[in-house]
């Protein structure tokens, strides 16, 4: 038995670590199918150990053997905290059931400040002009090793600015051993050391509401250090923080004008840790001794809109070699400035970072000086353009996921036509260089196509503009797909190609909406709308590991919770909306719902001491807003159904209440508070008889079994599938009339010729109602999915899109909007078959897709405990009675119930490498960690 990887829960990186405890996990890897963790121990030091050294000690936890098989979900919580600005060091030891010992790697982490986590802003320009103020504080000041120390500065300006300083090592102790920046610049700031990047990230911080919340960045930079002279340089954009629309298109300045600025100075902040060999650390801080200018990005909005003027550009301003005399006039000492209100918190979520490159499929002139490249595939990107030309000369990039006949790019919806004609970035030649490179620092966009304006491909050199002068050569196009730097964790593909083609658009657009939140579309409005996270959870987990950010968004939705304890539904709330815009409970029940599925799929109970109170709190604003005795029926009900028609109100919210209300009941019990735990519990089986009492059909003579309708015409009893479907998926069915209701749910779907008569809510409902045992009809998904006219996700695939649109349109004005792509879980959980029985998939179920019409299957799940991986092949044995190859990876520690078709089935299993076959007849059969081939006949 090794331990293979280990982590801690809701943090992708571990450099500034500002918390008091966390929760660690490990994963195990044996050859033994019977060889099992029957005990634990954690510790954690501030010195390296050596692991080979039986004599191991804590000096700062230190667990102890604890007899447990539990491998995640692990406390660790030193009596006296961990010290400030301290590398740490932890490993894990595990005991097999004989007895035998293994030790993890060492791990390692940095902190920041965890005592003062969350209790005030950092040093900032009231103390540096009001220096009477520190009394007011004067605990704080005294608790130096515990203290932010440096100042928030900048120009005082709202454009974007760049922040240099240098600084050398006291020659005397030598090169320092390891150097870390914290570091946090409003909106967003690029970090350099002696010229290079600090890191992979792009977009640092990510978004928050920063009158609560300011995220920084840690940074590991020892590698880049030198000898002698060192110079750290930020560039710091707009972002959301200080949006500035210019004379481009804003969203949040759309229509009703009601965004207001977070701030209106751009602002940096940074501390430089630099640790010796000797022990000793010192501590460069951001103050008036650092130097700021004007940077040549002159325009930073969010929105895919950046002006940059190469001839501004201060050539090597961020290294060492940089002209003092340059410096010395044109940089002025940085200002002091108040900064945000918010604390600052470690960004805990994992950063932004630029992934796939795009080589364009096409290009074409549509007009002279006008370029259009093709991409081949819709998705958030930041493009590289390399353009020559002479010095004052410029061009025009615009973006869109749409052409029109003319060949330009088009937005299809005309009450956004500012999209076509407001978003575009331009860019003025310095003529220094053969060639210059130009690429956005502060903004992104969803797009396939690039048409650059005012250039010219290098075999059209001869066009000219209409003054008869020669335009800028295009020499290349490029673009980096954007997106969160969690793990990618799942893959599946199928026989059948169109189906392969939906799995490939489903994952480029849920992958094009993660960044530091979730967010609806990268391309138009990029709000945090929170219905996609807890409706595409159980989907996009098998895409990336989404614990650290749906950690973090847990973090944004209850600093948007109101007073009252309503919910919003966006989070980070960017513009008050109105009416079932801001109040639907399958967008603010979020906050209820995501705990209970990190739990599902990570094994992770960490957010709950911290969720509960708001979650109480919503529990308690909704029971204001109850009907009928119970049902909730304010809120958007099926949105998306017809474009945005509300429908099935009552089905929907009061379904999601009554979860909610159960997830509270859970959380509960597991934090000990055992009172509220019965009175949730009460709750809920109020709301449970409150929904059957009102929607729940047993007297219709017309039909020979029970079923639920909506409340959508009052007097009129209908039988949709979505009302079939919740009810199903929410467990809300009294247990004798599941049948009736399975029967109703198939009736409704042979009735609407198999078409998908739901909205984005309903919709997923569906899909796990048409792969639940007692319905098994995946002939009415991949008809569904195959329509000729829409809703169709086919006809999306035909007409040559790439990534999935908002509704369900031709012409839609949004092609990369994730909500409507819950079928995802439907290829995982039913055609690959794997899902989750127990916690993080302690306990798996697989169940081979013998009734759909794939004959081949494969795909693998990077689970908590390892990798699960499935084949399932029955091309060359279909005739053989309908027999199936499958072959399957059973993580260490997890126990796999594979499900045959049906009771006399049976299952040849093979333990690999090639152990003697053993034969089994179904229903279930467990098969243990390992490696297997099987052959199952149906």
């Amino acid at each position: 038995m090794k331990v293979i990887s280990c982590g801690i829960h809701g943090f992708s990186e571990a450099i500034g670590i500002d918390v008091d405890e966390f929760r660690v996990f490990w994963k195990l890897k044996s050859t033994d199918e019977h060889e099992r963790q029957v005990a634990y121990r954690l510790f954690v030091s501030t010195t390296k150990p050596d692991v080979n050294n039986d004599d191991l000690v804590g000096d700062c936890y230190d667990s102890g053997r604890v007899e447990s098989p539990d491998q995640r979900n692990i406390v660790c919580k030193p009596k006296d905290g961990f010290r400030s600005t301290t590398f740490h060091y932890w490993v894990v030891q595990v005991w097999n059931q004989d007895g035998e010992m293994t030790s993890s790697p060492v791990n390692e982490f940095y902190t920041s400040y965890p005592k003062s986590n969350r209790l005030l802003p950092p040093y900032s320009m009231n103390q540096t002009y009001m220096p009477h103020s520190s009394l007011i504080f004067r605990t704080w000041f005294e608790n130096e090793d515990a203290r932010w120390k440096a100042v928030w500065i900048g120009d005082g300006r709202d454009k974007p600015i760049y922040l240099r300083k240098s600084f050398s090592f006291d020659s005397q102790r030598g090169k320092p051993s390891r150097v870390v920046v914290f570091a946090s610049g409003l909106g967003h700031f690029n970090l350099t050391v002696n010229g290079q990047p600090a890191s992979p990230h792009v977009l640092d911080p990510g978004w928050t509401n920063y009158h609560q919340t300011v995220q920084f960045v840690g940074y590991d930079v020892t590698e880049a250090i030198r000898d002698g002279d060192n110079v750290v340089g930020a560039h710091v954009g707009n972002g959301f923080y200080a949006g500035d629309q210019g004379d481009r298109f804003f969203w949040p300045m759309y229509e009703d004008n009601t965004y207001v600025r977070y701030g209106n100075e751009l602002c940096f902040f940074a501390e430089i840790h630099v640790h010796y060999d000797d022990g000793t650390h010192t501590c460069i801080i951001s103050d008036p001794t650092w130097r700021v200018r004007k940077s040549a990005t002159t325009l930073a909005n969010v929105y895919a809109s950046e002006n940059y003027d190469a001839t501004l550009y201060p050539v090597g301003w961020d290294t060492p070699a940089f002209d003092q005399t340059i410096i010395d006039a044109e940089w002025s000492p940085a200002k002091p400035l108040t900064g945000p209100r918010g604390k600052l918190r470690y960004q805990s979520q994992p950063p932004v970072v630029l992934h796939n490159t795009f080589v364009p499929v096409s290009q074409m002139t549509v007009a002279p000086g006008v370029v259009v490249f093709d991409l081949g595939q819709n998705s958030s990107i930041v493009p590289r353009i390399e353009v020559s030309g002479m010095a004052g000369q410029s061009y025009r990039v615009k973006y869109s996921e749409t052409l029109g006949q003319d060949g330009r790019v088009l937005m299809p919806d005309p009450l956004f036509k500012q999209f076509e004609t407001h978003v575009y970035s331009r860019i003025i030649l310095s003529g220094k260089t053969n060639t210059e490179v130009w690429s956005p620092d502060f903004s992104f966009t969803s797009a396939r196509y690039i048409q650059i304006e005012g250039a010219s491909l290098p075999e059209k050199i001869s066009h000219q503009n209409g003054d008869g002068i020669h335009l800028p050569i295009i020499y290349s196009v490029t673009a980096r797909h954007t997106s969160s730097a969690a793990a990618i964790l799942g893959s599946v593909t199928t026989d059948k190609e169109d189906v392969n083609a939906l799995i490939n658009a489903c994952y480029w657009t849920f992958s094009s909406n993660l960044f530091s939140y979730h967010t609806d579309c990268p391309q138009m409005e990029k709000f945090g709308w929170l219905e996609v996270t807890s409706l595409l959870f159980p989907a996009t987990q098998y895409v990336r590991d989404m614990e650290g950010l749906y950690t973090k968004i847990l973090d944004d939705i209850m600093e948007a919770q109101e007073s009252s304890g309503l919910v919003p539904t966006m989070a980070p709330l960017m513009r008050y909306m109105c009416g079932p815009m801001h109040d639907t409970i399958t967008w603010g029940g979020a906050v209820c719902l995501l705990p209970a599925m990190i739990k599902q799929y990570y094994g992770s109970t960490a957010v709950f001491a911290k969720c509960y109170p708001a979650c109480v709190r919503y529990m308690e604003y909704m029971h204001t807003r109850e009907r009928r005795g119970g049902l909730i029926e304010h809120g958007l009900g099926d949105w998306g159904r017809d474009i945005a028609y509300g429908n099935h109100q009552a089905n929907i919210e009061t379904a999601i209440y009554y979860q909610c209300l159960r997830n509270v009941t859970m959380m509960a019990g597991e934090l000990g508070r055992v009172d509220d735990q019965k009175r949730f519990a009460d709750w809920a089986e109020r709301i449970y008889a409150v929904y059957n009492d009102h929607l729940l059909v047993t007297d219709d003579s017309s039909y020979s079994y029970a079923y639920y309708t909506s409340l959508d015409n009052p007097g009129e009893r209908d039988r949709t599938m979505v009302a079939q479907a919740m009810a199903l998926q929410f467990g809300l069915v009294p247990p004798n009339l599941r049948k009736d209701v399975e029967t109703a749910f198939v009736a409704a779907a042979e009735e609407s010729g198999h078409v998908m008569l739901a909205g984005e809510i309903g919709l997923k409902y569906l899909w796990n109602t048409l792969a639940d045992p007692g319905v098994d009809r995946p002939d009415i998904v991949l008809d569904m999915a195959r329509q000729e006219e829409h809703p169709s996700y086919m006809r999306f695939l035909r007409r040559g899109e790439t990534s999935l649109l908002e509704f369900w349109q031709d012409a839609c004005r949004s092609k990369c909007h994730d909500m409507l792509g819950t079928i995802y879980e439907w290829f995982y959980a039913y055609a690959l078959g794997v899902q989750p029985l127990e916690d993080a998939y302690r306990t798996w179920q697989l169940r081979p897709c013998f009734k759909g019409e794939f004959d081949f299957v494969e795909g693998s799940v990077e689970s908590p405990y390892g990798l699960i991986s499935v084949m399932f092949d029955r091309r060359e044995t279909k005739q053989d009675g309908g027999t199936a190859v499958v072959q399957v990876r059973v993580p260490t520690s997890t126990t796999c119930r594979l499900v045959l078709p049906g009771p006399s089935s049976t299952v040849e299993v093979q333990r690999l490498p090639a152990e003697d076959v053993q034969k089994h007849t179904g229903p279930i059969v467990h098969l243990l960690q390992g490696s297997y081939a099987l052959k199952i006949k149906p």
